[in-house]
């Protein structure tokens, strides 16, 4: 495994100073090759602030934790739920207690936290001390917030047993399962967190597919293959197949390139967009001078990215605003071509919104079910026209808050509006003040991104429930028989029935028209043809339990 220039001198005695703990992944400091072990190598760009999942609040931290540590429930690739340290669950007739058994040959990794630094058997102790520690204030978790409000604050986690786990509700939430699947749920030993206090952040100890090494922040992240984890495959043999995993921490995505085209890195996420001309076709294919050498992976990604409308009618903005009328904001989610927009901005990297809010990629989603906005300029001019401003006569200008990276698709969407008779003035501000403003409802036209939590449509309609704050609900809209269709899923146990009450309330949304769809968006991946069973997922997480190297 080469180490390249960018690693210094204290750097290399680091690694040199832990080779012996490194059970072969490196065969020497001279030479740092060993063509018998199937090591995974990517990078993060972004660096990494914490390997302690209740901090699993970012991509970076969540593919980390997925590699060290277990959840109760994990969602498979066509994103259903599976059972994973929970061999199965039962819940109450009245919704609000879920009963977890769990499978009894899952151990904690090796480590001086327990006696004689051998590890021991994950049991449900453990469980309700995990999804208690997220709550403490005392661990000032990002991720609280899953259980606030939702779990009984006295009774709400408890361990029957050392095999039966179970959940109080306070209110019915069937997405419960899906939270249950996100990295903040990670299972871990209360003896860690007691040895290493703070720094447990950085010294993890799960029951995951791989173990901890070594870790030197902005340098590179060693993981190992643990030999005792209990997943097997179905010929019985023993996951994981790789060897170890090295994660970089180039923070330049031209290294980052640089680095896989030499095949020092094994996949890359993502493209920049300064590179996407040069490997992708505007229809989102390899260019044929790459087919060759490498792989490309899209897959639907539980994102959607939009334009937000203010529709609270007690907002001096709305007020004031054309937005304020119904008609107006159909006529904006007719008067362009998302199709185009897709072509020529975005290299086909995603799928033009035109069904509901609810992405592609969830079970829920049947874009027959529901039904959005095409390109359609003489809807649009009509729409306009009915609306009190025939051509646009009249129609104030608007202005769109967007930021610096969306700047080209405020333009391209400003222009096409134009042609129906809509002025739209677009602003670029930065990141932070565009999500100040659209938290305290000060901005009346604006993008945004929603990105899946957990894979459940409830996720994403939440945005639009009445009673919710911004965030999430930054439109504000307020709408009483869609509250009550939402009130009711929430409890509805039948996924079918539960599936049909979403698709109800999407139609909602695509009549009264708070937002203004643009795309699915896609997860994409270049992978070497050396990698084997390497498959994306809709929530974008690295999978490496199954992925082999020739």
């Amino acid at each position: 495994m080469a180490l390249h220039y960018k690693y210094n001198k204290p750097f290399i005695l680091f690694l040199c100073a832990l080779m012996p703990l490194w059970f072969g992944l490196f065969s020497s400091c001279k030479n740092h090759q060993h063509p018998d072990k199937k090591i995974f190598h990517y990078n993060e760009s972004s660096g990494l602030a914490s390997l302690d999942p209740a901090f699993a609040k970012n991509k970076q931290i969540m593919w980390a934790a997925h590699q060290l540590y277990n959840t109760l429930i994990e969602i498979d690739s066509n994103m259903h739920m599976q059972p994973s340290l929970a061999k199965r669950w039962t819940i109450s007739d009245d919704n609000l207690i879920f009963t977890f058994i769990l499978r009894t040959d899952v151990f904690f990794t090796a480590d001086a936290c327990f006696i004689n630094g051998k590890g021991r058997r994950l049991t449900a102790h453990d469980v309700a001390y995990s999804f208690k520690r997220i709550i403490d204030k005392n661990t000032a978790s990002p991720g609280a917030w899953i259980f606030n409000n939702r779990v009984d604050s006295v009774n709400g986690f408890i361990a029957i047993d050392d095999t039966t786990f179970q959940l109080k509700l306070v209110s019915p939430f069937q997405s419960i399962l899906g939270i249950l699947s996100m990295q903040y749920c990670s299972i871990i030993p209360k003896e860690a967190v007691d040895k290493y206090k703070t720094d447990f952040r950085r010294h993890p100890v799960g029951s995951g597919p791989f173990s901890f090494v070594a870790w030197e922040e902005g340098q590179a992240l060693i993981l190992k293959k643990n030999e005792t984890y209990f997943e097997k495959d179905k010929d019985q043999k023993s996951l994981p197949y790789l060897d170890g995993i090295k994660v970089s921490f180039y923070d330049s995505k031209a290294t980052e390139f640089l680095e896989f085209q030499q095949k020092r890195l094994d996949f890359i996420d993502d493209i920049d967009p300064s590179f996407k001309d040069e490997v992708l076709t505007k229809t989102g294919n390899l260019k044929k001078t790459w087919q060759e050498k490498i792989e490309l992976h899209k897959q639907p990604y539980l994102n959607i990215e939009y334009l937000g409308i203010l529709v609270d009618p007690e907002n001096e903005l709305v007020k004031n605003s054309p937005l304020r009328f119904q008609k107006i904001r159909q006529a904006i989610n007719y008067g362009f071509d998302r199709k185009k927009m897709m072509l020529y901005l975005r290299n086909s990297i995603g799928i033009a919104a035109e069904s509901g809010f609810v992405p592609a990629g969830l079970p829920s989603f049947d874009s027959m079910a529901v039904q959005g906005y095409h390109y359609d300029m003489t809807k649009a001019k009509q729409l306009l026209a009915e609306a009190g401003y025939p051509k646009g006569i009249n129609l104030p200008a608007i202005k769109l808050l967007t930021i610096p990276i969306y700047g080209d698709l405020g333009t391209y969407i400003a222009n096409e509006l134009l042609q129906v008779g809509i002025k739209v003035e677009v602003e670029v501000i930065q990141k932070s003040l565009l999500m100040e403003q659209t938290s305290k409802s000060q901005a009346a036209f604006f993008r945004g991104s929603w990105i899946a939590d957990y894979p459940d449509a409830e996720n994403y309609l939440s945005v639009f429930y009445g009673k919710n704050p911004a965030p999430p609900n930054y439109t504000r809209y307020k709408n009483a028989t869609y509250d009550l269709l939402y009130e009711k899923a929430l409890s509805e146990k039948n996924d079918s029935l539960r599936y049909k009450l979403y698709q109800q309330m999407d139609r909602i949304i695509i009549q009264d028209a708070p937002v203004v769809p643009l795309w699915y968006d896609m997860a994409i991946h270049l992978v070497h043809k050396n990698i084997l069973n390497f498959y994306p997922n809709s929530l974008n997480l690295l999978e490496l339990r199954r992925v082999n190297k020739l």
